[in-house]
């Protein structure tokens, strides 16, 4: 069930009744319903996965309570000794990542053996692979899942009896499919306190939900076009223009689908009453790596940071180890994304720009008069084409691809009936993300990302307006799914 769909409108709407009307003031009901409505929706693409999501919520449920057994009149000491608490957070790391790698990566790791039994041994090897859908939404409800039994494990959360709230904040359904990454100490306080509707807050929801639509039926579905045409692997040589077209497209289209989607999902919680974090902060100022990492897709990063990086030792070891790492960090992170060899090039790409920039950092070489605004615009138009190149690498259909696309780049030529097809590619870009840069150009310059807020209504609803307008005449609303769907 897409978000731009009629059916998700009828859905939403009909939640929305049940659970502000006859619903209203009764928590426990309200939690029942939102299970239930959560595994409808996620039941809308396959019902059969539905079993995988509750075997993932009745695991770490039970972990959940094992590990945070505790005695003495404080209950300050666990009842398990810290080997059998890591045993039964092992069960936990196995039964979730298990899972997630047998449906996202078996066969990736099947072809990668046979070929390496080829390589070594001269042996061919038939591997046997599987006819299976990757589960939508799966990486992220597994990793969501697990911030609960390793915030247990490392007492910074206390476990929950009622397996109907746990349960919930597994499965609630605006941000099930892709995210945020919700972590269970920003949900579940949420989930077992009374919820009130305030007008405010459903006007903020209602904003949120209006832009983020716009962002993926208009911005990113019509741009889609573009890369569609340029990505496609029989183009064997773009050119400077096109290769940098694609480049810009990509990056466009990548940030407003994705954004979209969060938008959406965190307008229609806070239409529930619940508030989920932040996921994008403006991504296309970022000045270094670093701050890249805390504008783009924030709850993956933060995830991985405090429950990889941190775990492998972060940067308490020395320089060596803390790039190795950052490297680590990185390249299981593009792994996460899909069971292909562009994203661990991705992933090593990303870990190298932050190493690169860590290392120089380090030995002191930093930018002249760094803080001043012309430094500042620079810094950001570098970091800018770097997260492009990254951009250029996730879209391609393989490394080689990516390498093919990249190295047109810098050709710094373009074949005569190339100019006609580079003329409409940066057209249609600047029609469609114009608006939106300029928009973000206002937000960056109040600091502010809900600035619209401070705006009169008689502005506001001007706004309103052409923004419903735009999306009727150029909106996109035939189901295309939203492109991290498919992580």
């Amino acid at each position: 069930m897409l978000f731009q769909t009629p059916e998700f409108l009828l859905f939403i709407i009909s939640v929305l009744l049940l659970y502000w009307g006859i619903l209203r003031g009764r928590r426990q009901a309200q939690n029942i319903m939102l299970l239930v409505a959560s595994y409808i929706f996620y039941g809308w693409w396959d019902w059969h996965f539905l079993g995988l999501i509750f075997f993932s919520t009745v695991v770490d449920y039970i972990c959940g309570l094992y590990l945070d057994q505790r005695q003495g009149e404080q209950e300050t000491e666990y009842l398990l000794d810290a080997a059998k608490r890591k045993r039964v957070l092992i069960v936990s790391l196995v039964c979730n990542l298990g899972l997630l790698g047998f449906f996202k990566y078996y066969n990736f790791f099947t072809e990668s053996l046979a070929s390496s039994v080829w390589v070594m041994f001269g042996y061919e090897f038939e591997p046997w692979f599987l006819d299976i859908a990757v589960p939508v939404g799966i990486s992220f409800y597994t990793f969501q899942s697990l911030s609960y039994t390793i915030d247990i494990y490392r007492g910074k959360l206390r476990s929950r009896r009622s397996f109907l709230d746990f349960a919930l904040f597994v499965a609630i359904f605006p941000q099930l499919v892709a995210g945020p990454i919700v972590r269970a100490k920003e949900m579940l306080p949420q989930i077992e306190k009374d919820r009130r509707f305030h007008l405010e807050t459903a006007q903020e929801g209602l904003w949120l939900i209006l832009w983020g639509l716009v962002k993926k039926v208009v911005i990113a579905d019509n741009i889609a076009k573009v890369t569609d045409t340029l990505y496609n692997p029989d183009v064997f040589q773009l050119g400077s223009p096109l290769a940098l077209a694609a480049a810009y497209a990509f990056t466009v289209q990548i940030y407003c689908d994705f954004s979209g989607y969060t938008d959406i999902a965190r307008g229609t919680a806070r239409l529930l009453g619940f508030e989920l974090p932040l996921n994008f902060r403006l991504p296309f100022f970022a000045k270094n790596p670093s701050d890249l990492w805390e504008r783009w897709h924030i709850t993956l990063s933060s995830w991985l940071r405090d429950y990889l990086y941190i775990s492998l030792g972060g940067k308490r070891k020395g320089a060596s180890w803390t790039y190795f790492n950052l490297m680590a960090t990185m390249v299981l992170g593009g792994l996460w994304h899909g069971a292909n060899d562009n994203f661990i090039t991705w992933g090593f790409y990303h870990g190298l720009v932050l190493v690169v920039y860590r290392v120089l950092a380090l030995r002191g070489l930093r930018w002249p008069m760094e803080n001043t605004a012309v430094v500042l615009f620079f810094r950001r138009l570098v970091m800018f084409h770097l997260w492009c190149i990254g951009c250029t690498i996730f879209r391609s259909t393989s490394s080689e691809h990516a390498f093919r696309i990249i190295s047109d780049l810098f050709t710094f030529t373009a074949a005569n009936e190339t100019v006609m097809a580079t003329s409409v590619a940066f057209e249609r870009l600047a029609f469609f993300a114009g608006p939106l840069i300029l928009f973000q150009l206002i937000q960056f310059r109040t600091n502010n990302l809900d600035v619209i807020f401070r705006w009169p209504w008689p502005i506001r609803g001007v706004i309103y307006a052409v923004l419903l307008i735009w999306m009727i005449i150029f909106g996109n609303f035939h189901g295309q799914e939203f492109y991290y769907f498919q992580f």
